[in-house]
């Protein structure tokens, strides 16, 4: 048997930032994802006599997809076993729950094979599950991942500077599918307006400025409105305003909305709790997230 434990990034952080990268390809798009240690999916694998993976619940299809190419790749195929799957992430919000599951499911099966397998190779067996996945396997730095090609496009040898978030579901009776959404198609303005957000992530990045990051993540997030609006965003945003927030973001591909906190910040907890009441008040049900 083997298992393993894959922390997300959370709802509020899964593609927040994204940026058009490939002169060959100028409507790729990239993003940067923050783990979030609070939301997690864990996969065990153990093997059996079967030439099939069966996955409990049911309902995971992608993590046994992802099982079995990965048991493909690296053993003879019809290769079976049984894989579990026990995952806190909300599914359909654009809080990547299902490539938290495919991840956890290929590094199981890794694990019970005993192979170091590189990267690229997990991130295109994940890719090939769902066409698209974001960057959790890099924890220990930021990187700009094309999330529809699994390819890292800059590594900034940096995490991210500590930022904590209140997470709000604008749509809760709604769900995004990850592979019926069309990918954004963006304009020659929108992807001139990337480059230098592109640079001004590297910045932030490279000198721990919560605030700076801010910036991008709410420049890109009114991007996004054109592809995905989130309703009573300008709300959402005003509210945060009130109370010290150094940003938005957005799901892309989701339903939710964060405001953004710089954690360094003295008053940061004290802002947090009061954006919160804020946001009860005007009927939202928010959800708070410390790095």
């Amino acid at each position: 048997m083997a298992e393993w434990d894959m922390p997300r990034p959370s709802a509020i952080t899964a593609s927040w930032c994204k940026a058009c990268l490939r002169t060959t390809a100028p409507g790729c798009g990239a993003l940067v994802s923050l783990p979030c240690r609070q939301l997690r999916s864990k996969a065990k694998f153990t093997a059996s006599d079967s030439d099939h993976v069966s996955v409990m619940p049911a309902s995971r299809e992608k993590a046994r997809r992802a099982a079995e190419l990965t048991i493909n790749a690296f053993r003879r195929p019809g290769t079976g076993g049984n894989l579990a799957i026990d995952s806190n992430i909300p599914i359909g919000r654009g809080m990547g729950s299902s490539t938290a599951d495919v991840l956890a499911s290929i590094l199981a099966i890794l694990d019970w094979l005993e192979i170091e397998a590189a990267s690229d190779d997990v991130m295109r067996i994940a890719v090939s599950v769902e066409t698209a996945c974001d960057s959790t396997l890099f924890r220990q730095q930021a990187v700009l991942f094309a999330h529809r090609d699994g390819i890292v496009m800059e590594s900034f040898r940096r995490s991210l500077p500590p930022i904590d978030f209140i997470s709000i579901d604008t749509t809760p009776d709604v769900t995004v599918d990850t592979l019926e959404f069309e990918p954004a198609r963006y304009g020659q303005l929108e992807i001139e307006t990337f480059r230098p957000l592109r640079s001004l992530l590297r910045t932030a990045i490279k000198n721990a400025d919560a605030r700076m990051l801010g910036r991008v993540a709410t420049a890109s997030a009114r991007i996004n409105e054109r592809f995905l609006p989130k309703p009573r965003l300008n709300e959402i945003e005003a509210i945060g305003g009130r109370f010290g927030a150094i940003g938005i973001q957005v799901a892309h591909s989701g339903t939710v909305v964060g405001l953004m906190f710089d954690a360094t910040d003295e008053g940061a907890s004290a802002n947090i709790e009061r954006a919160t009441v804020a946001l009860e008040q005007s009927g939202f049900d928010p959800t708070i997230f410390c790095h």
